[in-house]
């Protein structure tokens, strides 16, 4: 297989990836982004706008414009944090969308990789790494 087969099968994977979790996601009335939103935010609590829009692959505008959207909606909040600057947080609504959305996350990959073994998962997972590795250092 040469190696542009193989990038497109990953391509193919995220792309699938994104159809099955936007469609598991939509009952709870929250995008795949703004999901990823509140799982990054579960993670890093007290983010600033620009490293949330790091972690969601949005510019700081894009992002701006979600996160004002979703403090809107009380999903999340901002707060005042050293300086001028602005952290964010969950608010418990948030949490509760977080957790379901999780859970329907974890189904989709489930069935996604159903197919494989927990030792072929743990191989995939540590041959991505590696091909991801020189790519974090820089």
């Amino acid at each position: 297989m040469t190696r542009q087969e193989v990038a497109l099968l990953v391509k193919r994977l995220q792309n699938r990836h994104h159809r099955a979790l936007t469609a598991a996601l939509a009952p709870l009335g929250v995008s795949l982004v703004q999901w990823d939103t509140l799982r990054h935010l579960g993670r890093h609590p007290g983010a600033s706008l620009h490293d949330l829009a790091q972690l969601t692959f949005q510019t700081d505008q894009s992002f701006g414009s979600l996160a004002t959207r979703m403090a809107e909606r009380g999903l999340i909040e901002r707060v005042p944090g050293p300086g001028r600057a602005v952290r964010h947080r969950l608010t418990e609504r948030g949490e509760e969308l977080r957790q379901a959305g999780d859970a329907l996350v974890d189904e989709v990959f489930a069935e996604s990789f159903a197919a494989l073994t927990p030792a072929q998962l743990d191989q995939l997972g540590a041959l991505l790494g590696q091909v991801l590795e020189p790519s974090t250092a820089r």
